[in-house]
């Protein structure tokens, strides 16, 4: 009976997909049904904090304790990682450049009760190396290699991380080097004035955003983090087989067919337990979610994975994905009053698709929205003509009836743009004038 309870748990979208149209204008969303044959309504998580997100919207789908601010150890890595791809795609790193090692870093590589690969002082590896083993093998040399060279120095990419964590929106993060270990652990690359307890920290939201920024900016860091095995430095003395922590991935130990995880990373530590950041997509619909602090009994308890799977599967079997096509009209945001045109109001659709997910009892149609209007595009809050069809004028803050939730960032909407579906003309000056004159009476 408990394989087939985790069988049902587990069971992943199935879709199916309706379209139509309504007055010729109104594009009807387009539903992608999740299977409802699971009875779980709620998530037992056993971890300290956790969260569930759209990877692309931010939309949360399940929280517990998400603002709380908690060590993530090599979680870390993840913002290592976006300064490291910023610096490549921007031509500031190639991936085929040699990285010659500093004293201090490899003497963290020797650390065999750390995760690592071996990497001697004055040698010089490929970015392309180094990078593979911070995301696959976790290697706490490497990424610090990394750093030194997209900054100059430790420090200075440090500062570049604290730099970035405030970009995207990371409120509570404390930094203290590019890997997640303590500060006495990275011996001289750490800071003289910091506890030597002292460790990277922040919350599970902040992870979150992390996450999302990452896979939208730089998606390609799927294709290294699903890998299960690799070899470092094959074929010299120094070759060591890398296999990813992630035990979720498919034919690692925790894997679970019908969960697609490819990411992210784990991360362990004394005063973090294990943690894990993971991702899955099904059918185009991919979530992101974080375990923070899972128990960690010992180096080959599941638990973080046990966790995320549970996570996983509660969001993909009882939440729906609606998208709401470019051209839809949303309650709140179906036309706007306008300023000097010959009409007095303007209809309005949204210019771009937005895909939300919504509870198995809930409909499409709880979704609505509010006008924000461009600035230079606006007069005492209303449309000022004249404005060309199709143009964008502003932005619909989208928002679901009945959600608590609502999205990273600590707000209850997304924005999505918004645009005429037909030209606004400017009225002529005597109707302008008969107008004015009306109003003083």
């Amino acid at each position: 009976m408990k394989r087939l309870r985790k069988f049902v748990v587990g069971l992943v979208a199935a879709l199916m997909v309706t379209t139509g149209t309504l007055g010729g204008s109104l594009t009807l969303p387009t539903v992608a049904y999740a299977a409802t044959t699971s009875t779980t309504q709620t998530v037992n998580l056993k971890a300290e904090a956790g969260i569930a997100v759209d990877a692309k919207t931010g939309q949360i789908l399940y929280e517990k304790n998400g603002s709380q601010a908690l060590p993530v150890a090599s979680m870390t890595k993840l913002l290592s990682i976006y300064l490291v791809l910023d610096a490549i795609h921007n031509g500031k790193l190639k991936w085929d450049q040699k990285i010659t090692i500093s004293k201090p870093i490899a003497k963290i590589a020797k650390n065999t009760n750390l995760s690592n690969v071996p990497l001697r002082e004055g040698h010089s590896y490929t970015v392309k190396a180094l990078y593979q083993a911070s995301l696959i093998y976790s290697a706490n040399g490497a990424i610090e290699a990394l750093g030194s060279a997209v900054a100059g120095s430790p420090h200075a990419f440090v500062t570049q991380m604290r730099a970035q964590a405030k970009k995207l929106g990371m409120t509570d993060a404390k930094i203290y080097n590019a890997c997640g270990l303590t500060n006495k652990q990275v011996g001289d690359l750490g800071y003289a004035n910091v506890s030597g307890k002292a460790e990277n920290a922040w919350s599970a939201e902040d992870q979150a955003k992390l996450s999302v920024a990452l896979l939208t900016k730089y998606p390609e860091v799927l294709q290294t983090t699903k890998i299960t095995k690799m070899w470092f430095q094959k074929g010299t003395q120094d070759a060591t087989k890398m296999e990813n922590w992630n035990w979720m991935l498919k034919g690692l130990s925790a894997s679970y067919s019908k969960l697609h995880v490819d990411g992210l990373k784990t991360g362990t530590s004394d005063a973090a337990g294990a943690n894990f950041t993971g991702t899955s997509d099904h059918g185009g619909n991919r979530i992101i979610t974080v375990v923070l602090h899972a128990a960690h009994k010992s180096e080959t308890d599941p638990s973080r994975f046990q966790q995320t799977q549970k996570m996983m599967s509660y969001v993909y079997n009882n939440f729906k994905t609606v998208t709401y096509q470019a051209g839809s009209q949303l309650a709140g945001a179906k036309t706007v009053t306008t300023h000097d045109a010959k009409e007095k109001t303007a209809k309005t659709a949204l210019a771009k698709d937005l895909k939300l997910w919504i509870r198995n009892d809930q409909v499409a149609s709880n979704a609505t929205a509010k006008v924000q209007l461009k600035k230079n595009l606006s007069q005492k809050g209303a449309l000022e003509a004249p404005v060309k069809q199709n143009q964008q004028i502003g932005t619909a803050n989208v928002s679901l009836k009945g959600d608590q939730l609502g999205f990273l960032g600590n707000t209850k909407t997304v924005k999505v743009p918004l645009k005429t579906t037909q030209a606004v003309e400017k009225a002529n000056v005597f109707v302008r004038l008969w107008r004015s004159i009306v109003a003083l009476f």
